[in-house]
């Protein structure tokens, strides 16, 4: 069924106002769309009254997206990639479009290396895999997931029914956990480890991440206080502050290899007992997708 004349989007003005969202304020889209910002502005404000809803507000001299100019973006990006892509194969240019679309969710929690081994296999199906990924806290994640923003999330702890949205945890596998350090601190630390820890420069998950929970326990059960520099929810900032030489950090063991190469750290010793479970969350008690299928089969048979 076509809609109504009433309900047309008037593409026009969700390209000014895509433009402006992207290039960051009205003088920059201005320049490049060569319009006045007068007209500019004018065209955005008739998106917003048509819409009933503000896209914009002002913090100081810039312009920052409200909640619904920021779904509005999201939604445009798409729009208008599938566009340039529609014009390309009009255009002889493209001989194969991206059949699909895979919105990925990462909570904070998940370390970076482990997330390049996840998802990793999606660019490898055919056909190939338009992959988009948003990293944020749990909860607005969960938001994006119900609305069927984000088809996946792949988070760090399972997830409930939230506000009567039913989601379903698949379990991808677990780690154990190795402190980490430069070769000359992990020299010194390996031989007493775990007691090693004790007033030992440590960086550490940010508090309230499922790791930090399950380090906090392990500290407790072997009476240890490491003496702790920073509480980072940034995993990838973690493992490059610790490869200053200024302390040691917890890795994924799944992925101690690579922060051997990348960082050139050594093992302090093996977590006994802690371990970091992953999951991928879907609103599907059944996953379709063919680059969620291939991440899950993936990580079950050839990562952990």
């Amino acid at each position: 069924m076509l809609p109504s004349v009433t309900d047309w989007l008037n593409y026009h003005h969700l390209y000014y106002f895509w433009v402006v969202a992207t290039e960051g304020g009205i003088t920059a889209a201005s320049r490049k769309l060569r319009i006045a910002p007068s007209t500019l502005s004018a065209q955005i404000q008739q998106l917003e009254e048509v819409n009933g809803n503000q896209l914009f507000h002002r913090v100081g001299r810039r312009l920052v997206l409200t909640e619904v100019g920021r779904i509005t973006k999201e939604y445009a990006d798409e729009i208008f990639d599938l566009g340039q892509e529609l014009s390309d194969v009009l255009q002889g240019r493209s001989t194969q479009r991206f059949t699909q679309r895979l919105n990925v969710g990462l909570t904070n929690g998940i370390p970076k290396l482990v997330a390049v081994r996840l998802l990793e296999p999606v660019l490898h199906v055919t056909p190939a895999q338009h992959l988009v990924c948003k990293e944020d806290r749990l909860d607005v994640l969960m938001a994006e997931l119900a609305i069927h923003h984000l088809d996946v999330i792949i988070a760090d702890t399972p997830v409930s029914r939230d506000g009567g949205v039913r989601l379903f945890n698949h379990e991808l596998g677990e780690s154990s956990v190795t402190f980490f350090a430069m070769p000359e601190m992990a020299a010194a630390l390996r031989p007493g480890f775990p007691q090693s820890l004790n007033d030992a420069p440590t960086l550490l998950p940010y508090p309230g991440s499922s790791l930090r929970r399950l380090l906090g326990d392990w500290f407790l059960e072997h009476r240890l206080r490491p003496r702790v520099l920073g509480e980072l929810d940034d995993s990838g900032l973690m493992k490059e502050l610790g490869s200053t030489g200024l302390a040691t950090f917890p890795v994924a063991t799944v992925v101690a290899d690579a922060a051997i190469r990348q960082y050139g750290v050594e093992p302090v010793g093996e977590v006994c007992g802690v371990y970091e479970r992953f999951y991928v969350v879907s609103t599907e008690r059944k996953l379709s997708h063919p680059g969620v299928v291939a991440l899950v089969e993936a990580a079950r048979k050839n990562i952990f």
